[in-house]
């Protein structure tokens, strides 16, 4: 991603720390940049192309943390603990993360259709940022099938696993919305995968 681009979507991101994306002014992230407000123009279009770019690039930061954990650890039901931790813990950190898996964006949020947008820009990541953006239920099967090929299964045993991915998942989607108490998400997480839910290392 040019420099420019990244730096413009954490200026973005910064002023959506500090106030509802109503009241944040395109000039304002430019100079944040560091560049001038054509070229915030020319790489995003509009505004709704720069809430979508931020969008884009939060579900996307969130993707590749799943990846990193499901690969950080050796055994199954380790790998699965660490995706509900980081699912909690991104959606506590991030409030576009937590828009994005729980579906509930606020008036302070930017809020962008999830459909594909028609662009008229000629910047090939706008195009990328254009396309259709994850629902939360797009989120789970993301995951989910992330999380399936990570641990690789017979075919016998691909829908049981399937099963306990997704439950997992919607396991820490619960624990966003409804935070646990004593023992965390672990404990939830690792009593949700004993018997019948299984897994092999």
């Amino acid at each position: 991603m040019p420099a420019a681009r990244e730096s413009l979507l954490d200026a973005a991101f910064t002023a959506l720390a500090r106030r509802a994306w109503s009241a944040v002014r395109m000039v304002d992230v430019a100079a944040v940049a560091g560049v001038s407000r054509q070229t915030l123009y020319n790489e995003f279009g509009s505004k709704e192309g720069l809430a979508r770019a931020l969008v884009r690039r939060e579900a996307d930061g969130y993707l590749a943390g799943v990846e990193r954990v499901l690969s950080a650890h050796a055994d199954a039901r380790e790998r699965l603990v660490a995706t509900a931790e980081w699912t909690a813990s991104a959606a506590r950190s991030n409030v576009l993360v937590r828009a994005l898996l729980t579906g509930c964006w606020s008036e302070r949020l930017p809020s962008p259709t999830l459909s594909a947008v028609p662009s008229s820009s000629a910047v090939p990541a706008q195009r990328r940022a254009d396309g259709p953006l994850p629902s939360p239920a797009d989120f789970v099967a993301l995951v989910r099938d992330r999380a399936v090929v990570s641990l690789g299964a017979s075919r016998a045993d691909a829908a049981e696993l399937a099963r306990s991915c997704e439950l997992v998942v919607r396991l820490s989607l619960s624990c966003v919305a409804a935070p646990p108490g004593d023992g965390g998400i672990t404990d939830l997480v690792k009593a949700a995968l004993t018997p019948p839910h299984r897994l092999s290392s």
